[in-house]
């Protein structure tokens, strides 16, 4: 039982610091502060982001997204809720 208990709390503490280190808003992905997000930086927020996704939302083909093109991706790319 004891065994139990101490890989759960292992387990627990191991999520939160992966939780911590989930980047929260868009200065966190924006690694190199230049006001747009690369389909570098997306990807290690997001790895599930696709480049057509990401070029879909470039509507300045800029190869960055500001943060009113990220807007446009996030509905479309969010799972559909199931009915």
């Amino acid at each position: 039982m004891h065994k139990i208990v101490l890989s759960l709390a292992v387990l627990g503490f191991s999520a939160t610091a992966a939780f911590a280190q989930t980047p929260t808003s868009f200065a966190d992905v924006d690694t190199d502060a230049n006001g747009e997000l690369s389909f570098a930086e997306l990807q290690l927020a997001w790895p599930d982001l696709t480049q057509a996704e990401f070029d879909a939302a470039d509507g300045d083909t800029s190869g960055g997204l500001a943060p009113d093109e990220l807007n446009t991706l996030q509905p479309a790319a969010l799972p559909a809720t199931p009915q």
